[in-house]
């Protein structure tokens, strides 16, 4: 097994992979969290820190899993933040979306190896 180091930045494309989110969706996003200001390279693309990586998917858990707004999002985030409990909080929401991932994919798996096979064996014959 080979050790890869701890990615520390992200480009756009790889925080829409991870995330499962639209390009535009994060730059949305950016306009209405402050938090969300990711700095950009020489070139004027997006670099995301992982903390900002971990936020985004505490957004993400918060809007479409605990169905709040924008501003309740905003603010409950400010709670955590306040609370200095904003890093478990991330951490736990990085697990889940871990979590949800590793679901999808194996009910993807057990739905392709559970539908038949529509091509007949040629051993069989």
């Amino acid at each position: 097994m080979r050790d890869e180091p701890v990615r520390q930045f992200f480009s756009i494309g790889d925080v829409c992979g991870l995330t499962e989110l639209k390009p535009h969706v994060l730059r949305y996003w950016e306009t209405q969290f402050k938090f969300l200001s990711p700095a950009k390279n020489r070139s004027g693309n997006r670099v995301y820190q992982r903390r900002e990586v971990e936020l985004i998917l505490l957004v993400k858990h918060l809007l479409y899993t605990e169905k709040y707004t924008i501003e309740g999002a905003r603010r409950k985030v400010d709670e955590h933040r306040k609370a200095g409990e904003i890093q478990g909080v991330t951490r736990a929401a990085l697990d889940r979306e871990t979590l949800e991932s590793m679901e999808r994919e194996l009910s993807s798996i057990v739905h392709t190896l559970s539908s038949p096979d529509p091509r007949p064996d040629p051993r069989v014959a």
